[in-house]
């Protein structure tokens, strides 16, 4: 059992996951704990299909749970429902996603600004900062088709950490890049982990990524474990 989490970037208590399929009931997550403090960084690691993915849905709260809580900068998302959980989420979560996830009609730099956009935020000038700050300022007016995966990689982490989240999860930030621009993209990540002081929960396959991480846990069999 997780105590107190009224001071965490994240908590998950009891954290159960169940579904119907064509032979019944699914059970992907089963009772999974966790607790994530300010700054720190936790990989998440196990097959393909062991439920990575539904748990950080779970976290980042774009999903209810069949059972258990998920405590969002101290605040139970359990009782909220699907808008609830937006509001929650907004300001407090990044996101980073292996396919990117940038809106093709927008430069680099309006992907950036979006967030702000939408929490009537100044926009600009924070957004063009924190292009800055990964090395693409120079980009700023370029659309996703007009960069490299690893750029793309690149504004996607400007566009998660330019709210100052307590929480960024990422999904498998470094699946769709070749070595030298996963590093780059690994490196960027804890950078601004440890300037911003934003939790980093992180599900990923790369062993060195994983590595970087304070703390790792295997999801097995719907229960994580440290490893």
């Amino acid at each position: 059992m997780v105590e107190d989490s009224s001071a965490s970037a994240v908590t998950a208590v009891g954290l159960s996951k169940s579904i119907h399929g064509p032979d019944g009931v699914l059970s992907i997550l089963d009772g999974v704990d966790l607790r994530v403090e300010a700054g720190e960084s936790v990989a998440i690691i196990g097959a393909s299909g062991s439920g990575k993915s539904t748990l950080l849905g779970l976290l980042a709260g774009l999903d209810a749970p069949s059972a258990g809580d998920v405590f969002l900068a101290g605040e139970a998302l359990g009782p909220l429902d699907e808008d609830g959980r937006a509001r929650a989420r907004a300001g407090r979560v990044g996101f980073v996603f292996q396919s990117f996830q940038l809106l093709p009609g927008l430069t680099a730099l309006e992907n950036v600004m979006l967030p702000l956009e939408l929490l009537d935020r100044p926009a600009r000038g924070p957004a063009l900062l924190v292009l800055e700050r990964v090395g693409l300022a120079a980009r700023a007016a370029h659309y996703p088709h007009q960069l490299s995966g690893g750029e793309q990689q690149r504004v996607a982490i400007a566009r998660a950490f330019v709210t100052r989240p307590a929480v960024l999860f990422a999904d498998e930030p470094t699946g769709n890049l070749d070595e030298a621009s996963g590093t780059q993209v690994i490196d960027l990540l804890f950078t601004l982990n440890a300037e911003q002081a934003t939790a980093l929960v992180l599900v990923t396959h790369d062993a060195v990524l994983a590595a970087r991480c304070a703390r790792r846990y295997r999801l097995q069999a719907g229960r994580l474990a440290p490893c």
